[in-house]
């Protein structure tokens, strides 16, 4: 027994970790407080975390997956057109289906997020540890999981815990040239969130410089990667059944942010409505520093991943490049990660680290849907 907890010891750390970071959030909720260290709650229960965007939409689609008079049937007072649904993509929705029933959608909705942030948490400790990215994975994997705006993703309803943890399966798999897995799990990501297609051409480019270096063609590999389309693929076809669209994703309104570049930064835009973002210039500049980095990695994946994520991101017109730019976190981790292990970084972390707690209990208690009829989300 004690050698059973010595292997896995670092795996119930991650697990305890996880969970315990997210029960700490929800504390005040579940205790019903009207105060929490300076910050005040009105009527304060667990609907906070339930209403934060865009979780209740998510369980709208999995109860009524897309099916435009079953989304009628909800009684959802939001003034949403059926279409509107087509922006929040069926995996993350269908695991909340299967479990909805039993735990009742809201609590599956969490549910479901928690476990796959506790799964994301466990393969990325995996993947640096497997492919030698870091002398201390555990540290490593304790410095990704605090990233502030992760923190509060992976403790609401939402499905970047479940996309990050398929994009980086996707990407282990292609490193150890088992290419059928890597497209599979690359196809599960797009059918999460669209960004997931942009793996389909980091491979791609990652062939051509295979094919430049050594004139020989990949076949198995392209065909391989081919899945990811068919991922997309097979989100239009659920689309166009229950919608009679296929393109439904591109008619469901004001989901589609890609501008210009830098285009984050225009107070007058409707996503963006902000002067105050000097954040977002941190963010840019530690992913394309992270870059350079990477760039000189043998894995030309995580490279190619991250460079062509980056360019999208930068044309992204939204205030929250916070969330967007997420799949990015992971390999900023993996290129700093001498400097996020140092025990400089780590002291400082310690000392920052209810700070990263009190923001993200303050943006759970501002960032929820108006809310007055919950029969729907039930």
């Amino acid at each position: 027994m004690i050698k059973l907890y010595n292997k896995f010891s670092s795996q119930l750390l991650i697990v305890c970790l996880v969970l315990f970071s997210s029960f700490l959030l929800y504390l005040p909720f579940l205790l019903r407080a009207g105060d929490w260290l300076g910050l005040k709650i009105f009527d304060s229960n667990m609907q906070y975390v339930y209403r934060n965007y865009d979780g209740p939409l998510y369980v709208i689609v999995a109860k009524s997956f897309y099916y435009p008079p079953a989304i009628q049937r909800t009684g959802l007072e939001l003034p949403l057109a059926s279409e509107y649904f087509a922006a929040h993509l069926p995996l993350y929705p269908a695991f909340i289906r299967a479990l909805g029933p039993s735990l009742g959608y809201l609590k599956a909705m969490l549910s479901v997020n928690l476990t796959f942030s506790v799964l994301l948490g466990l393969f990325f400790f995996y993947l640096v540890k497997r492919l030698k990215l870091t002398k201390h994975p555990l540290l490593l994997t304790t410095v990704f999981m605090f990233l502030p705006r992760f923190y509060v993703v992976r403790s609401v309803g939402a499905p970047e815990s479940l996309f990050i943890l398929l994009i980086l399966l996707s990407l282990f798999f292609f490193e150890k040239e088992k290419f059928f897995l890597a497209g599979i799990f690359g196809g599960l990501s797009v059918m999460t969130k669209t960004p997931g297609v942009i793996l389909f051409g980091a491979y791609f480019l990652v062939f051509i410089e295979r094919y430049v270096r050594t004139k020989k063609v990949e076949w198995q590999g392209y065909l391989s990667i081919c899945l990811i389309l068919l991922g997309l693929l097979a989100v239009f076809l659920i689309y166009f059944k229950q919608y009679g669209d296929f393109f439904a994703y591109f008619h469901s309104g004001d989901n589609f942010h890609l501008v210009t570049p830098f285009a984050a930064f225009n107070s007058l835009a409707k996503w963006v409505r902000s002067a105050w973002l000097e954040d977002i210039v941190f963010y840019f500049f530690i992913y394309a520093l992270s870059l350079f980095y990477l760039r000189e990695s043998k894995y030309r994946s995580f490279y190619y991943f991250g460079a062509a994520f980056f360019a999208a991101t930068l044309f992204i017109q939204h205030r929250d490049i916070a969330r967007y730019s997420l799949p990015l976190w992971p390999l900023a981790c993996i290129a700093f990660e001498k400097f996020f292990t140092s025990k400089k970084f780590l002291l400082a972390l310690i000392i920052i680290l209810p700070g990263i707690y009190l923001y993200a209990l303050n943006f759970i208690l501002s960032n929820v849907m108006p809310v007055a009829n919950w029969k729907p989300f039930l």
